[in-house]
């Protein structure tokens, strides 16, 4: 009795996990974020953004055009608290703002 029920909850673990790969794999985002700083400055573009970025010093508008959200934090290592950024939204980021995520 006691090996019929191993073997079934075996089989039941295995089949969730085959059910579910997606559940335990980090997706990278696809699309862009685009950075705007200053009229004097082009546009910073990220293709395709997977980690963290630093930000530019001079950053001031940060637009998601990604397929998952964006996160902006106030220090150059994405480990403070942070600023959600939706997936076709944009914001404006504090002076001085050190990464941000995707």
């Amino acid at each position: 009795m006691r090996s019929t029920a191993r073997l079934l909850v075996a089989a039941t673990a295995a089949i969730l996990a085959a059910g579910f790969p997606a559940a335990t794999a980090a997706a990278a985002s696809s699309g862009q974020v685009l950075i705007f700083s200053t009229e004097l400055e082009p546009v910073t573009t990220y293709d395709t953004p997977n980690g963290c970025y630093r930000a530019p010093l001079t950053a001031h508008v940060l637009i998601n055009e990604t397929d998952s959200p964006v996160r902006i934090y106030g220090d150059p290592f994405c480990m403070t608290a942070s600023l959600v950024v939706a997936p076709g939204h944009g914001a404006h980021v504090p002076p001085g703002t050190g990464s941000f995520q995707a």
